[in-house]
């Protein structure tokens, strides 16, 4: 049994219900917020979880196994590399690291405390995944050849009330890396590496520091190509993802947070196989999101095989959104992987904020 400490009670609340989902291999034990009256409304009146504002506490506790990190993305990398000296695992919700210097940080924080972290990317885990997972084992998808990845949601004014969100302080960075970092991380899972980027950024929605609308263009490694639109202007939250490999396509319905939860629809290129396709889908099973991510991780603690989350996927998440500002403020097609003494690896944030 894996004992928990969840660290911020907000998207911490949808990490503990992932957790109970899997009673058989985690504990949530301890709820960690500044606001102990929200922590202590989020643990409800179960007996198991104690709910503290004290995270110094939280990690010299020698009872916890794993914190899971739900803070305001300007805390992620100071707390996680806290957390793996005092000799736990860490889960840190996206993005783990505001740049690449601090990824370079927090991957010497892992190496030196052998323990296990995992950035949070839950939309990988899910029936529709690993429907896809299954059709690519079974070779009924071939290579990767274009994609088109639309997040488009609504974020109002009363969403940005919370003083950190839509600066570049607090928030770390705008739609780009607080939205669609998600779907970025799915479409790299299938596509493989980025190796050029091209993006136009903008704020036209709300009056916030950050861009809320984002159009950006990626050439892979391999070959492949992929669009991505992004905005927080939308009439309603949608996420919509769509695959095209050499004998498939791929197209997800429209769910904005769980999209492997939602009816996908697989069609091969070949009619005469769609037979072999159909019978794949309807035996795909998978926990759902963040239950599904979690069950990884435990595999991973426990040193079996697993599809969990890697710090190099969560590293290559940051140098895409790294990679993405650039190519935006500069106009040019920026080229991955980002050159050793490129300067946008120390941050993307702007030196002064108007």
């Amino acid at each position: 049994m894996i004992r928990v400490a969840i660290i911020g009670a907000g998207i911490g609340a949808e990490h503990l219900q992932g957790y109970r989902a899997l009673p058989d291999l985690f504990r949530v034990a301890t709820l960690c917020d500044r606001d102990l009256g929200r922590a202590d409304a989020v643990a409800g009146n179960d007996p198991d979880i104690t709910t503290t504002p004290d995270l110094d506490a939280v990690l010299a506790d020698p009872e916890i196994d794993l914190v899971d990190i739900c803070l305001p993305p300007h805390l992620h990398a100071e707390v996680s590399i806290a957390a793996l000296a005092a000799g736990k695992h860490v889960v840190c919700e996206k993005p783990m690291t505001r740049n690449l210097a601090e990824a370079d940080g927090l991957a010497r924080a892992i190496r030196a405390s052998g323990k296990v972290f995992s950035p949070v990317f839950q939309y990988r885990f899910g029936p529709a995944t690993a429907a896809l997972d299954a059709l690519i084992a079974a070779g009924l998808a071939g290579p990767p050849v274009m994609a088109s990845v639309e997040t488009h949601w609504d974020r109002d004014a009363a969403y940005y009330a919370v003083p950190w969100r839509g600066t570049w302080a607090g928030e770390s960075g705008g739609a780009v890396l607080g939205h669609a970092i998600h779907a970025h991380d799915l479409l790299c899972r299938y596509f493989g590496p980025v190796a050029r980027v091209q993006a136009h950024c903008a704020t036209r929605v709300n009056e916030i520091e950050t861009e809320d609308c984002a159009a950006l263009a990626f050439g892979f490694e391999n070959g492949a190509l992929a669009t991505s639109s992004i905005t927080l202007g939308a009439a309603g939250d949608e996420t919509r993802l769509r695959f095209v490999f050499r004998e498939l396509t791929a197209t997800s319905g429209t769910s904005p947070y769980a999209p492997a939860a939602d009816t996908w629809r697989f069609k091969a290129r070949d009619p005469s196989r769609q037979g072999e396709v159909d019978a794949i889908v309807a035996n795909a099973k998978g926990h759902v999101g963040f239950a599904g991510y979690f069950e990884a991780l435990a595999a991973a603690i426990a040193g079996d095989p697993s599809r969990c989350v890697s710090f190099e996927d969560g590293r290559r998440s940051i140098e895409l959104v790294s990679a993405i500002y650039a190519a935006a403020r500069s106009g040019n097609t920026i080229s991955l992987p980002l050159h050793a003494q490129d300067p946008i690896r120390a941050g993307w944030q702007p030196e002064v904020v108007a």
